[in-house]
């Protein structure tokens, strides 16, 4: 074109597609041609820059199509020559599979590249059919080994036939019919002798004319009559993906009556495909099972669920330090305990990854295992510091952990900690302070002295907040001011907060820091439970305190209407008072809780442990079968020491 727009000279398909004559073009002008051509003309003239425009084009034929206009400013050419204006319209339908250049142009060269960047083994398939269709086929199907997308099912089905599923479907005349026939997503076998079952077992190509009774026969076999008219006359292609580790699955294609059949070129070409999309299928197959069993092990880690006596309100929060790991070595935990108790622990094992989540998830198991002891918070990190030593002695590691144990029938708390950061507390009404908890080496680092812990009553309504380093250190802020932030969150309010908006405040401005570590923090708001669900006398060490410790159990039954559980916890109560008399002397308190169950404990001043007498024991057949007594009537029964002896409890369910 010259500067004004007119064409000066054109090419064979222009002519073809925008003019009813051979020589109509040679004068016009392009706006003339195509409308709204001329802006994008001038834009290019006067930027010297291409410029791209999507226009409609009519066509002598009377249809309108979609039309992708460039205009190249030119310099330098012959006089009068300004621009070249280059137009995609279209390929007409029927025409779509003639020139194999084209076909593999489209099906190698423009789309499966970008397709190739695809992990996800359901994306790549949608993203391969696309690619096919409208470009090698009218319609296709991918089907891939059950075994590649189920790492759980086994390779080979009955009478080891393939089992296979469809991946992804394709089809360019927008029938429904085609997704009812074929769903994507089935599972099946296809029948030895087929032409599906030879391409597996071979590994070729195999290309299949349903011409005739072909498509009706087809149909049959499956026993679904739309398979006959969707495939009728059909060319069918398919075309196996390989890989090292065998066939993996293929390639269904097929061209309607109203285009050409495949051919030999057609063969190689699709071949040259399935050649290159086998190595994406099975770089996506195999980031899919190590991602899959990287994040099953990861999450079987973390705490599916916390629990805590009824009054005790718990609340989390999990954030991961990386995008492409989803947990690493920071945890958490709220474990109930009998008599209205519970634990509440969080630490951080040092490092990243699935090494980290691994150390996380063993220390995790034996929190729970020290936690169903009943040890004191002090003597169980100093269990966890043996096994981290153990652990170390492959693999060095260390972690920090925080532990407190808090009574909700006395409002006690008593807080040990590892090497962590000291736990915030809010009281209701007052600031909040981080306690003073007696510091002690991280768990795996070994030191002088044995851990210490802390024993202090809360008021009613105390937060409680625990969490790990990431929360308060970066690289760019100092922990100090951290730890000044997180106090500011909790102000005077934190108390009559919920607990989900704090842990949002503590969480802002963290989200969005690319160098974070993970976090993991835990905040509970301490309540005690109603005074008249717990009751607690003091009795002499005396025989006829027995029969008094009856006497109060079966008033306090009735007063909660429980009588139905009288006899039994009369009888569970008569053996524990009666062992504490006998085996340990002094004075005996007993406590009845209504928490998750009746809760019976008895307190005395000795720190041995009672020993359950066998049959086999016959030095003193008379006594020592108390116990069993117990463990036959209640759910579960056990012992804990105290600072002042132990206490041995059971728990009876509340009908």
């Amino acid at each position: 074109m010259d500067s004004s727009g007119r064409i000066l000279q054109f090419d064979r398909n222009a002519a073809a597609v925008l003019s009813p004559k051979p020589d109509g073009l040679h004068g016009a002008l392009l706006d003339e041609v195509i409308a709204g051509a001329r802006k994008p003309l001038l834009e290019a003239l006067t930027a010297g820059r291409e410029r791209t425009a999507m226009l409609a084009v009519e066509t002598p034929a009377g249809a309108t199509l979609d039309a992708v206009v460039t205009v190249h400013p030119m310099s330098g050419g012959p006089p009068g020559l300004a621009a070249l204006a280059v137009v995609r319209v279209p390929v007409p339908l029927a025409d779509r599979f003639v020139d194999p250049a084209v076909i593999r142009r489209a099906l190698l060269d423009d789309a499966l590249p970008r397709i190739g960047s695809t992990l996800d083994l359901d994306l790549l398939a949608r993203g391969l059919m696309d690619v096919l269709i409208p470009h090698f086929c009218n319609s296709g199907a991918l089907l891939l080994l059950e075994s590649l997308v189920d790492a759980d099912e086994p390779p080979a089905g009955a009478e080891g036939a393939l089992l296979l599923r469809r991946m992804a479907l394709g089809f360019d005349d927008g029938d429904p019919a085609w997704d009812a026939t074929f769903p994507t997503g089935e599972a099946l076998v296809y029948p030895s002798g087929t032409p599906y079952a030879r391409c597996m077992q071979t590994g070729e190509p195999v290309l299949v004319g349903l011409g005739g009774d072909g498509a009706a026969r087809i149909a049959a076999a499956w026993r679904r009559p739309p398979v006959a008219d969707l495939l009728k006359g059909a060319s069918m292609l398919l075309l196996p993906i390989t890989s090292a580790a065998g066939v993996l699955g293929f390639f269904v294609c097929t061209r309607s009556v109203a285009h050409r059949p495949f051919d030999a070129y057609d063969v190689e070409i699709g071949m040259e495909f399935a050649s290159r999309a086998s190595i994406f299928v099975e770089s996506a197959r195999q980031y899919s099972r190590e991602r899959a069993t990287a994040l099953t092990l990861q999450r079987s880690l973390l705490p599916t669920g916390l629990s805590a006596p009824s009054p005790v309100e718990v609340h989390h929060r999990y954030l991961p330090g990386s995008r492409l790991i989803e947990v690493g070595g920071d945890w958490y935990e709220s474990i109930a305990l009998p008599g209205a108790r519970v634990a509440l622990v969080v630490g951080d094992v040092a490092g990243h990854g699935v090494k980290a989540a691994v150390t996380m998830g063993r220390l995790r198991t034996a929190i729970h295992t020290l936690a169903g002891l009943e040890l004191p918070p002090a003597e169980a990190l100093e269990r966890l510091d043996s096994l981290m030593r153990t652990l170390g002695e492959r693999e060095p590691h260390f972690a920090t952990c925080a532990y407190v144990v808090y009574d909700a029938v006395s409002g006690r708390c008593e807080v040990a900690s590892a090497g962590h950061l000291p736990p915030l507390i809010a009281p209701p009404g007052a600031g909040p302070d981080y306690l003073d908890v007696p510091p002690a080496p991280p768990l795996g680092v070994g030191g002088d002295g044995p851990i210490v812990s802390r024993e202090f009553t809360v008021e009613d309504g105390t937060l409680l907040f625990l969490y790990t380093d990431g929360l308060v250190e970066n690289r760019a802020r100092d922990i100090d001011d951290g730890l000044a932030r997180l106090q500011r969150t909790f102000g005077a309010d934190a108390a009559s907060r919920p607990l989900e908006d704090l842990c949002q405040a503590a969480l802002d401005g963290v989200y969005d820091d690319q160098h974070r570590d993970d976090i993991a923090m835990l905040v509970a708001r301490l309540r005690r439970i109603p005074s008249d669900h717990h009751a607690s006398w003091d009795l002499p060490a005396e025989p006829a305190a027995v029969r008094r410790a009856r006497g109060l159990v079966r008033d306090r039954l009735g007063r909660w209407d429980l009588a139905d559980l009288a006899d039994t916890t009369v009888l569970v109560v008569s053996e524990l008072v009666t062992n504490a008399i006998r085996h340990a002397g002094g004075r005996v308190t007993l406590r009845l809780v209504r928490e998750g169950g009746l809760v019976c404990e008895v307190f005395d001043c000795s720190d041995g442990r009672p020993r359950i007498r066998h049959q086999e024991d016959h030095d003193m057949p008379e006594t020592g079968r108390g116990l069993h007594v117990v463990g036959r009537l209640a759910e579960r029964w056990g012992v804990r020491r105290t600072s002042g002896g132990k206490v041995v409890w059971c728990q009876l369910a509340i009908p």
